[in-house]
């Protein structure tokens, strides 16, 4: 069973470290051009090298996870962040920029959604998804929180102090991560953590079964995240190339992030009645769908509302579903190794996905990168329902 005390700190450590970390170039990237003469383009390289970091550490910290738990990781991801930020606020050289998003894109691995999941499969099993549910809900407001703290802040003591604050923010997770309890050897018996219920076995049990479904799943993880990110950089350009006014698009925009919560605590207040995988198709089922609205955003404001708040919802769920799927899928003592293996190429696509619909929508305009944005979309959802068709169980017939 995981203390609620456990789920509190994680849920905690979330909200500040997604705050201070993922989005510190959106909150403080016009003052950092401004003050430093770095064109725009190489501010945000910085961060996008960041994802590619995580890519390429994010199995060795996945396998470190199953072996030792998510306590000693989780913390040095606190201590790297801090020094991290720390590096960031005083760069006054390209090289001193880039070498500081290297080691901040080693502690986001370490620190956020991707090894807090881990963790939480690692104390429990069972109990994970309805933990994972509840960690999201406040991970999900940290842009809304630290836009504003982050803005506050930068006014009163410019984008390096605002940083150094951040930085000691990202020091205060580490209590935070330090309440993780020490877990019993990997190899001890899933059920014996959780004495209260019988863990079901893995659905994909064969040596096939495991390589479709990690392929499957891959490409939900890849395709998810590629939409999530290219929209993240680009959701308020598509609006006004629609057509919308600056301030109806940033209004409309803002919205996103209030589907992603409500869809996420609708999960939470479901109980988690939906199986993982049939959460999943839900899911990618509505980005497609509410992406169909994209088109007519520019004369309605009621499909440019479902755009933006009905993605966000199935975003939301995404999340939570990345985290339970592969808890079904696959055996729960190398969830950290295996969610690590699958997840590195998604955060590699998603490091260029931002440039590439860029260049999407400057040569070919906002019907050809709408396009482009589908096809992660579709691809997301066709994974999902070949993922269900394929290992969801049999459910019970009701006479």
């Amino acid at each position: 069973m995981i203390a609620a005390r456990v789920v509190a700190a994680l849920s905690a450590s979330q909200l500040v470290g997604w705050g201070v970390t993922f989005y510190t170039v959106g909150v403080f990237g016009d003052r950092i051009v401004a003050d430093t003469g770095w064109s725009r383009g190489l501010v945000h390289a910085g961060f996008s090298l960041a994802l590619l970091v995580m890519g390429f550490v994010s199995p060795a910290i996945g396998r470190a996870i199953d072996r030792a738990g998510g306590r000693r990781v989780m913390a040095a991801g606190s201590l790297a962040g801090a020094a991290g930020l720390v590096a960031l606020a005083t760069a006054h050289h390209l090289v001193h920029w880039f070498a500081a998003w290297v080691v901040l894109g080693i502690a986001m691995r370490m620190s956020l959604y991707d090894a807090c999941f881990a963790a939480l499969v690692r104390i429990d099993p069972v109990g994970a998804r309805r933990a994972i549910t509840t960690v999201t809900l406040s991970g999900g407001l940290a842009s809304t929180v630290f836009w504003f703290v982050g803005e506050a802040l930068a006014v009163r003591l410019g984008w390096r102090g605002a940083t150094l604050v951040f930085a000691g923010f990202a020091a205060l997770t580490l209590p935070l991560h330090l309440a993780i309890p020490a877990v019993a050897d990997r190899t001890a018996p899933a059920n014996a953590r959780s004495p209260a219920h019988a863990l079901p076995p893995p659905l994909a049990t064969t040596p096939d079964d495991r390589r479709a479904a990690a392929i499957l799943f891959g490409v939900v993880a890849v395709s998810t995240s590629v939409l999530a990110s290219a929209l993240a950089a680009h959701l308020i350009p598509l609006l006004l190339a629609l057509g919308l006014a600056l301030p109806t698009a940033v209004a409309v925009s803002s919205l996103r992030g209030v589907g992603q919560s409500a869809a996420r605590f609708a999960e939470f207040a479901s109980g988690g009645r939906l199986h993982p995988l049939d959460l999943a198709f839900f899911a990618c089922a509505a980005l497609p769908a509410t992406l169909a609205f994209a088109p007519f955003a520019g004369t309605s404001t009621a499909a440019a509302l479902v755009f933006s708040i009905g993605g966000g919802a199935g975003n939301g769920l995404v999340t939570i579903a990345r985290g339970s799927v592969p808890l079904v899928l696959f055996d729960p003592h190398a969830y950290g190794a295996i969610t690590g293996r699958i997840g590195a190429p998604a955060f590699w696509f998603s490091a260029l996905a931002p440039f590439a619909v860029a260049l999407v929508l400057d040569h070919g305009g906002v019907g050809a990168a709408l396009a482009a944005l589908a096809v992660p979309a579709f691809a997301a959802l066709a994974a999902a329902a070949a993922l269900r068709r394929r290992f969801a169980p049999a459910r019970p017939i009701v006479p």
